[in-house]
């Protein structure tokens, strides 16, 4: 069961580490959503920043309570869609493979390597079939969006990069010093442990996505620093948050005022295989969300 919500809400943040609200959020309320796949991470925060309704989901629940493994990847992004969500911003922390992405750069990637293991991966089987298009993971003109309103501010004392690869692994450990200059071998520039398959079933919701990573460690494959340890990402994570909250506000009430066109936004029409005619009734309702264009 969804909250009543006077209308959609297009635009939704989920915050990662370090990031478990969204200040500035004004006439905020809490709601509950029941899914299909169990409740989400915490409840959604719905509010307004500067004039646009705002979903706020924290990744890890408040307090930091969820393994990365232990996310309900489908809950969360099912709870979005029913919401009405369109645009959804992730911040994640992210360990740099290359020299040039120090710690406290913000990262704007725009492709990944899904390196995790056995986490659910679509919201398709069971009675529906749907091979979306992953090609391009990321929502280009969100990123671009995202990239014009960083430039024209800043980020802190970091520095802000365009493109680059995101491998996601699924933790709770860090990488071995081998893995790391693997990854490295792969063509990987940061890496994390939350954004797969959350892109994946973006896309399958048809929802825009895009990703601000925020550096807080060179992972352990650097001779020249240390191993990175929980202590030292919390550490950078602190001032990385503090500066994705204002760069959040900007990119939100730009993307109130320009709401661009996704490829994201048709990703079922060429996808979906199994008519929606063709579906048992349970199926229908457990797709809900994504299938009421459809009608």
């Amino acid at each position: 069961m969804v909250f009543a919500v006077e209308s959609p809400i297009e635009i939704a943040v989920i915050g990662g580490s370090g990031l478990y609200e969204m200040q500035g959020l004004q006439d905020a309320q809490e709601i509950d959503v029941t899914t299909p796949y169990g409740v989400p991470s915490e409840r959604i925060c719905v509010g307004r920043l500067g004039p646009a309704r705002v979903a706020f989901l924290a990744r890890h629940a408040r307090g930091h309570k969820l393994l990365p493994s232990e996310i309900p990847f489908l809950a969360n992004i099912w709870a979005l869609k029913s919401l009405g969500v369109r645009y959804l911003l992730s911040v994640s922390a992210v360990g740099s493979l290359i020299e040039d992405f120090a710690p406290l750069d913000l990262v704007l990637p725009d492709q990944f390597i899904d390196h995790t293991r056995g986490r659910p991966r679509s919201f398709f089987g069971e009675g529906a079939v749907a091979h979306v298009s992953l090609a391009d993971p990321i929502c280009p003109a969100l990123r671009a969006l995202l990239a014009q309103v960083a430039n024209r501010r800043g980020f802190g004392r970091g520095r802000i990069h365009h493109g680059g690869t995101y491998i996601c692994i699924d933790g709770p450990q860090f990488s071995s010093r081998a893995e790391s200059l693997m990854y490295r071998q792969w063509g990987a520039q940061i890496i994390g442990m939350t954004n797969m398959p959350e892109a994946r079933l973006a896309r399958e919701a048809e929802i825009a996505y895009a990703t601000l990573a925020l550096v807080t460690d060179y992972d352990c494959w650097h001779e020249r620093t240390q191993a990175v340890t929980a202590d030292m990402a919390v550490a950078n994570l602190m001032e990385n948050a503090s500066n994705a909250q204002g760069l959040l506000i900007d990119v939100v009430t730009q993307l109130h005022a320009q709401r661009p066109s996704s490829p994201a936004h048709e990703a079922l029409s060429p996808a979906l295989i199994t008519p929606v005619t063709a579906m048992g009734e349970a199926v229908r309702q457990r797709l809900a969300p994504l299938l009421a264009r459809f009608g």
